[in-house]
């Protein structure tokens, strides 16, 4: 599970790693921790450490600038935080607002989480066809955005202010 937020030198997020990842980043000196869990340590025979919940890379690392986040069904799931854009319940698939046979493609703005049985229900219509509402409007996160987003709700909310957590 990717559960530590790696920022770059100058404090921007740059990705999100494992814990193990994050402690061998910290341990060879290629990060600094800035924010760590409060219960939890990382121990070993001559080190113990607090366990990484957000890092800072020690040097600044050149990024290609990146307009949007890349569309995935994961991603969609992890906006809509795993709810049914129609009914609220848990979302296990990805269903798209146009559907594709009507020329509609895979983009953030055309696709929303949505439990089986809903999508089943709406089958091959737009939401306004098949008389079901949307309960969220489908919007594009920004990269940094959907990187936070893939932290979850917990870890997300545990993390400082200076972040930009409330976009989220």
């Amino acid at each position: 599970m990717r559960d530590t937020l790696v920022l770059n030198a100058s404090f921007e997020p740059l990705s999100t790693v494992t814990l193990n990842r994050a402690v061998v980043l910290v341990l060879q000196d290629k990060a600094v921790v800035e924010q760590a869990h409060p219960e939890l340590r990382m121990r070993g025979a001559a080190v113990d450490i607090p366990a990484p919940r957000v890092i800072r890379l020690c040097r600044y690392v050149r990024v290609p600038f990146r307009r949007q986040a890349p569309w995935s069904r994961r991603g969609v799931l992890v906006r809509d935080r795993h709810r049914c854009a129609y009914c609220g319940r848990r979302a296990t698939t990805v269903d798209h607002v146009v559907p594709r046979s009507h020329g509609g493609q895979d983009t953030w703005l055309n696709t929303v989480a949505s439990c089986a049985e809903d999508n089943h229900r709406k089958a091959d219509r737009t939401p306004q066809e098949a008389g079901m509402p949307l309960l969220r409007t489908p919007f594009e996160p920004t990269p940094a955005d959907a990187m936070l987003f893939a932290l979850g709700a917990d870890e997300l909310a545990a993390l400082p202010q200076w972040l930009g957590r409330e976009a989220a």
